[in-house]
């Protein structure tokens, strides 16, 4: 009789053969380190509800754009906290804003990792929203075409300061089109879009708004961020950013949706990134730190369930620690 039972078993025993019949792998390549750069710090800035995690005021930007390119990671991700804020973001798509001035010291000193910028508007909101808020009678409305003609300018920006991919991440209908527009327009045709296009109203974003300090100053998100219970709509958004010229759709947050991240993958085939979002590491971190869990052993295995789940590219605040665990 044939010895099926025990074949898997056979190549799980030989740690050689192990590696070489996984399924799933992972590469230094494939993460993205989210950075926050900040106007008011003079040295690094602990995060208190992300440790590990700091502001980083520009100076310091290219040192640590060049510790990540040296054990692989293959990309950062822009979030710029200015020392100014008001009403119509302006700080945004200044040519001398915080966002700007650090993707121009990164791409002339640091030409091995790739430069994503965020394109939204709430860390320059005196508000806090994602965009232009207008007050009637104590009711607050988020303005759409408003805030998407503003995006449009700040991707812009993003652009002719030399940025290797903008990813908008406000939600507004129809701004990836408009960006489209606006970089075509530009001249930069040639550069791609990663859109926030399955974004959901989720308590675990907490610890960034800290760490951007975008928190919002009233009311919430949920009128332009997905309700968590809905699958079909975010299969829906994600159809109409392809449709509007998105090259990558991202899911976020990562863990709790990892059925949506399925589901995106196996429907469109198209680049697909995922976000494991600052409440994940925060709830991994505090575990870590009270010995209820072993830190390495859990982030590889949410991370290969990223990628099992059909990540091609993961946003994570363990990007530099992954890469070198994946070294060893």
């Amino acid at each position: 009789m044939l010895d099926l039972v025990h074949r898997p078993r056979r190549l799980r025993e030989n740690p050689l053969l192990r590696e070489l019949t996984r399924e799933t792998r992972l590469h230094p390549r494939q993460l993205i380190q989210p950075l926050f750069i900040s106007e008011n710090v003079r040295l690094p800035r602990e995060i208190g509800s992300m440790p590990g995690v700091f502001q980083l005021p520009l100076e310091a930007v290219v040192a640590e754009a060049e510790r990540l390119a040296e054990v692989g990671v293959g990309a950062v991700l822009l979030f710029g906290i200015p020392s100014e804020k008001d009403s119509r973001a302006s700080g945004a798509w200044a040519e001398e804003g915080v966002v700007q001035k650090a993707v121009r010291a990164i791409k002339k000193n640091v030409p091995g990792i790739a430069v994503i910028t965020d394109v939204c508007l709430c860390e320059y909101m005196d508000h806090g929203h994602c965009g232009v808020v207008q007050e009637d009678g104590g009711c607050f409305t988020v303005l759409n075409d408003e805030s998407v003609s503003i995006l449009a300018k700040v991707a812009l920006s993003h652009a002719e300061a030399g940025a290797d991919l903008v990813a908008p991440s406000d939600m507004m209908d129809g701004r990836i089109g408009a960006v489209r527009e606006a970089l075509d327009g530009g001249g930069f045709t040639h550069l791609p879009i990663m859109s926030y296009a399955a974004k959901f109203c989720s308590a675990l974003y907490g610890p960034f708004r800290e760490a951007a300090e975008s928190a919002p100053q009233f009311g919430d998100r949920r009128s332009y961020q997905m309700d968590p219970a809905n699958a079909l709509e975010a299969l829906h958004e994600t159809a109409l950013d392809i449709e509007e010229g998105a090259d990558i759709v991202m899911v976020k947050p990562g863990l709790p949706y990892l059925d949506i991240l399925w589901r995106v993958k196996e429907k469109f085939q198209r680049p697909t990134a995922v976000y494991q979002v600052s409440g994940e590491y925060a709830m991994i971190k505090a575990a870590a730190a009270q010995g209820w869990l072993d830190e390495k052993r859990t982030v590889l295995e949410t991370a290969t369930a990223f990628r099992r789940a059909g990540a091609d590219l993961i946003v994570t605040y363990w990007a530099a620690d992954l890469a070198a665990w994946l070294r060893e």
